[in-house]
Formats: C-alpha cells, structure tokens, sequence
C-alpha cells in the first residue's frame, strides 16, 4: 500500500480489525519511510459496476461518492457516521446483487433518496433538491408537500 504522505510503497500494517457492521476489514498503517500512520479499509467488491451518467458518459462506481453525498445531505444532523456507512454498504450490495455491469446515475440516486427518506427527513429533502435538479420554487413546494403527506402516513 502506497503511503499518502510521501509516495512511498513500503508500508507495514499495525493494527487490523472489522468494522462494526463487519462489512470490511480496517488496517492501520506506518509508513517506513516518514512514519505517518494511516488508516485503509478492505471490503468485498462481488462486480466491477459502471456508472452511465445522464448524457451516457460512463465512469467506475464509485462507493465513496455515494457516502459523501449522504453525509453532505445529513450534515449537522443527528445521524452517526456508523449509520451513514451501513446504509451506504446496503446501497452498494443492493446495487452488486442485481447483476448489472452498468447502473444508471439515476438509480443510484433513487436507491440514496429512499434511503435518505427512512434515515432522515430533512436530509431527504436536502439530497431532493440536488438530485430532483428543481428550477423553480413550486418544483420545490410540490416536492415538499409531497414529503409531507409521506410523513404523516407514518
């Protein structure tokens, strides 16, 4: 493993442990070269996924980037990371488990919304008003009302 630090490709393992949801493997690493430490993690990857993007540019899936939307949509929320990262894993093997190279940007932002709508609902309607892309106010007012009526049937 290269180290972040300096680049350096001798790196030695101190400490290895499962996450709490046993998910995957968290290394702590020492640099024999600078001696920072670092921290990776191991996890099952069952497919290589691609993602096709709205106007059919294809990129890697990438887990991190569904975390990251997650947790900008819950920032200063009353969410654990813990449970941010268990919800983002069951995105990720839902997604692996439908046998599809190729996934849609769209469902992937689908399956982030209905789980955004069971963790959190402000972080919901915070991720709606990335991924819906509303372009006027009512768009939003009809979203809101909406998440309401959902809210309330709870």
């Amino acid at each position: 493993m290269r180290c972040p630090f300096c680049g350096n490709e001798e790196t030695q393992v101190k400490d290895s442990r499962p996450t709490e949801d046993h998910t995957a493997i968290r290394r702590r690493r020492s640099c024999s070269e600078c001696g920072q430490r670092f921290t990776t993690f191991e996890r099952v990857q069952l497919r290589e996924m691609t993602v096709v993007k709205a106007g059919g540019r294809k990129q890697p899936f990438d887990r991190d980037k569904v975390m990251k939307s997650m947790q900008v949509a819950l920032q200063k929320r009353p969410v654990e990371f813990e449970k941010i990262e268990k919800v983002t894993t069951g995105i990720v093997r839902k997604l692996e488990s439908e046998g599809e190279h190729e996934i849609k940007s769209e469902q992937i932002g689908a399956e982030v919304m209905n789980a955004l709508k069971d963790l959190d609902a402000v972080g919901y309607i915070r991720y709606a008003s990335v991924y819906k892309d509303f372009r006027e106010p009512d768009d939003f007012n009809d979203f809101l009302e909406e998440a309401q009526r959902l809210q309330n049937k709870k």
